[in-house]
């Protein structure tokens, strides 16, 4: 089966098709980012116009590279959120019109559930169970994954999420949204230990996390510096920032793995494709003789495939009762607030 994966829940397009039998056919992203960037972050009604001009043509495009047409389809999965309102609602209202005018089923994917899904497109993928750590801009999380659509929230940050500490980070150092590539880069320039910042919530016995007085004690030392402007000051905030993050997740991530007494990390979201945060937890599980997985680094960022490989997977769990309520099921509406618990397939408990 043909199935068409449509994401739209902030500030990138993203389309794909993934073929039941032979896999990811072709996928497309349109990224908002020079046009937000002038704001400082994202703007909701400006993300949602964009994806209206964004979101057919993409569309088409994979279809063409696949050398498909919208006939070929089989099924329509589409980020029902969490996210933007009016941003979801384009994806939504699109993928229901196409679904209505072929008569095939609309599958609604929690935008979470894609993310921690979309390392099974990776080569080797992780088999189940395993814990994920999902890290993004609005998220960070642990969960426990026994099996598709059976997941355990086990612990999340009680604040900023990762994300968006790095984003609030890389203002305070004069740089533009989004923050985490660039602070990245600059980190890679800084001596570590030249200075020192606080590590919320490392030594907590739980999987809880804190990120926002990170953030304060950044502005802090920024605001004390002789010469705040300085490149290798700034270098040296953007390492000790970095080391502070990846510091706190992999002792988080080891302390998971062994609550749970799994042996596989799955790391997910946008965060995932940090160079220095993909070296540290590689390095912490592997010393423990664990696996670790992450989405190939084109499929980090919010994107049509990690929606398809959800989609594909809530079909294939579903009764021919549920999936010929799909067919027939024309009214939707958007979930800008959804917990990855309450989108669990009903029939698996965590």
């Amino acid at each position: 089966m043909l199935i068409l994966g449509i994401e739209s829940s902030c500030d990138e397009t993203g389309t794909a098709l993934i073929d039941s039998e032979k896999g990811l056919l072709a996928h497309r992203i349109h990224t908002q980012i020079d046009m937000h960037r002038a704001y400082g972050g994202v703007v909701p009604e400006l993300a949602s116009r964009d994806h209206i001009r964004r979101v057919l043509a993409l569309t088409d495009e994979v279809l063409e590279e696949a050398g498909k047409t919208r006939s070929d389809l089989g099924a329509i999965a589409v980020t029902e959120g969490p996210g933007l309102a009016g941003a979801l609602l384009v994806g939504i209202s699109v993928a229901h019109a196409i679904g209505y005018a072929l008569g095939i089923p609309v599958i609604g994917v929690h935008h979470l559930e894609g993310h921690l899904l979309a390392s099974l497109l990776a080569d080797p993928a992780p088999r189940f169970p395993f814990v994920a750590l999902l890290v993004s801009g609005g998220h960070t999380q642990f969960m426990r994954v026994q099996k598709f659509g059976s997941y355990e929230l086990l612990g999340e940050t009680l604040d900023d999420a990762a994300g968006e500490a790095f984003d609030k980070t890389a203002q305070l150092l004069g740089m533009c949204y989004p923050g985490g590539p660039g602070v990245s880069a600059l980190a890679e320039k800084g001596v570590s230990g030249a200075i020192e910042l606080p590590r919320p919530m490392m030594h907590s016995p739980d999987l809880n996390m804190s990120f926002s007085g990170l953030k304060t004690a950044v502005l802090n030392a920024v605001t004390k510096a002789p010469n705040p402007e300085d490149p290798q000051f700034r270098a040296n905030v953007a390492r000790a920032f970095v080391d502070a993050v990846t510091d706190v997740l992999a002792a988080k991530a080891v302390r998971a793995l062994k609550k749970t007494r799994l042996n596989s990390l799955v790391v997910a979201g946008g965060v995932s494709a940090n160079k220095q945060l993909r070296a540290r937890l590689t390095q912490e599980v592997e010393k423990r003789h664990g696996k670790i997985f992450f989405p190939p680094l084109s499929l980090c960022t919010d994107n049509g495939a990690m929606i398809a490989i959800a989609g594909l997977k809530r079909l294939q769990a579903m009764t021919p009762e549920e999936l010929d309520a799909c067919r027939k099921r024309w009214s939707f509406s958007a979930k800008p607030r959804w917990t990855l618990t309450e989108a669990a397939h009903p029939d698996q408990t965590a």
